[in-house]
C-alpha cells in the first residue's frame, strides 16, 4: 500500500500551467484507458462502438445523424460503426414514430448486456488495484476530482 501524502509541489509552481496539467492528464488517463482496454479480450467491441452503446444505453435512440454529431465523428464513420454494431444484434434500427421518413438507433437486451459485462470487468479490474495500491485517503482524493475529469469531459 502506498503511503498518502500529498504529491509535492512544482517548485516554480508550474503546476498551474495549464500545459503542463494538461500533457500530464493526458498521459495518465491514456495509459489507464489502454490498461483498461487491454484487460478486455481480443475482438471485442472497439472503443467507437463501445462509446456509441454507452450513450445509447444512457441517453435512449438516437438518428445516426445526431449520434455522429454527439461523438464528433463524420457520418460515414458513424454508419460503419453502427452496421458493425446492428451485424452483432447490439443495436436495432426502428423508425421515429414522430416522423416516419427518420431512423433511430436504440441499444438491444444483447447490446446493454455486453455493456454490463464490460462495466463489471473494468470496475472490478480498478477496485482491486485502488483496494490492494491506494489508501482510503488516497481514494477519498481520486474521487473528489472525478467532477473535475467529467467537466472537462464534457468541455472537449
Amino acid at each position: 500500500m502506498k503511503d498518502d501524502s500529498t504529491p509535492p509541489e512544482h517548485p516554480d509552481g508550474a503546476a498551474d500551467d495549464a500545459a503542463e496539467v494538461a500533457a500530464a492528464l493526458r498521459l495518465a488517463v491514456g495509459r489507464i484507458a489502454r490498461r483498461v482496454r487491454q484487460a478486455h479480450a481480443t475482438g471485442e467491441l472497439t472503443l467507437s462502438e463501445v462509446s456509441v452503446l454507452a450513450r445509447l444505453d444512457r441517453d435512449g435512440a438516437d438518428s445516426p445523424g445526431a449520434l455522429a454529431e454527439l461523438e464528433r465523428v463524420r457520418p460515414q464513420a458513424m454508419a460503419s460503426t453502427l452496421a458493425a454494431l446492428e451485424e452483432r444484434g447490439l443495436v436495432a434500427r426502428r423508425q421515429d414514430a414522430r416522423d416516419g421518413r427518420r431512423v433511430l438507433m436504440e441499444a438491444t437486451g444483447a447490446g446493454r448486456g455486453v455493456l454490463a459485462d464490460r462495466r463489471s470487468e473494468s470496475v472490478r479490474l480498478l477496485t482491486g488495484v485502488l483496494e490492494e495500491e491506494f489508501t482510503a485517503s488516497e481514494r477519498r482524493r481520486l474521487l473528489a476530482v472525478l467532477p473535475l475529469l467529467d467537466r472537462l469531459a464534457e468541455r472537449l
